[in-house]
């Protein structure tokens, strides 16, 4: 018997003073049996990060050929590809030949210098591309606020991230590895 997602819903409000976007979002994400609280909440930030109307959680880990997060205009291109983890160079290509721009949210102390070493020529290939490293005790504090039904705060300026709930406050501070800022 396969296991089947579970649904998570999540009142997100960004204010992003560095892009000047104020808004709050109703999200609903099912996350996929094989995944945990730290990727989910990297999808969350991720979000929070690139969000607009148009931006929209997908299938996911549920789905080989749609990212983790993506915006599509009105005739159906992606705009926006959000990527969350450490993609092989399949799915990198695919991302940058399909989409006007690919974040990558790179997290895992470990094995994240190790995948952006091997890839470093992968990156040279895309001026479309931008990979950012969050770390792990960023990120671990981040599933801490991990609830069925979430209330989350997203404040961000000077690219610096104050994510909270109810269970407190994580400052986050992604580092740019790839692309402009």
């Amino acid at each position: 018997m396969a296991l089947k997602a579970t649904i998570f819903k999540a009142e997100l409000q960004i204010a992003d003073m560095d892009r000047g976007y104020y808004q709050t979002h109703s999200v609903t994400t099912a996350r996929h049996p094989s995944e945990n609280d730290e990727r989910m909440m990297v999808r969350m930030l991720a979000f929070a990060l690139n969000a607009s109307d148009d931006l929209q959680f997908t299938r996911g880990l549920s789905a080989d050929d749609e990212a983790d997060i993506w915006e599509k205009d009105l005739v159906g291109g992606v705009k926006t590809w959000i990527e969350v983890g450490l993609p092989d160079e399949r799915r990198m290509r695919k991302a940058c030949n399909q989409a006007e721009r690919v974040f990558i949210y790179a997290y895992g102390d470990r094995a994240a210098p190790v995948w952006r070493d091997q890839n470093k020529a992968v990156f040279r290939r895309f001026d479309n591309l931008t990979v950012f490293f969050l770390p792990e005790e960023q990120v671990t504090a981040m599933a801490e606020h991990t609830e069925r039904t979430m209330n989350l705060q997203c404040t961000i300026q000077d690219k610096q991230v104050m994510f909270s709930s109810d269970r407190g406050v994580v400052d986050v501070h992604p580092e740019l590895w790839v692309g402009k800022d």
